[in-house]
């Protein structure tokens, strides 16, 4: 397929750096999602102090991942 050339001549990043960016996207999202998510359910559970944070910590980097993963599938599949 034809790489589309912009207005100014500059050229559509690559498939890779799409996938790349979407899995960016999506951590940060993912991030932000479990750490709202993750403070209710460890706080609901009793957790305080260095366990509060591990486990707010645990959840952040799960959902993070989780979403960056479909993300980047989702961008794969659009180019």
């Amino acid at each position: 397929m034809p790489v589309a050339v912009g207005p100014y001549g500059q050229q559509q990043p690559a498939c890779i750096d799409r996938i790349k960016m979407g899995f960016m996207m999506g951590f940060a999202v993912g991030m932000a999602a479990g750490a709202m998510f993750g403070t209710f359910s460890c706080l609901r559970v009793g957790m305080r102090g260095r366990e509060l944070m591990g486990g707010v910590g645990k959840t952040m980097m799960q959902s993070g991942g989780t979403f960056g993963t479909f993300m980047s599938i989702g961008m794969g599949i659009r180019c």
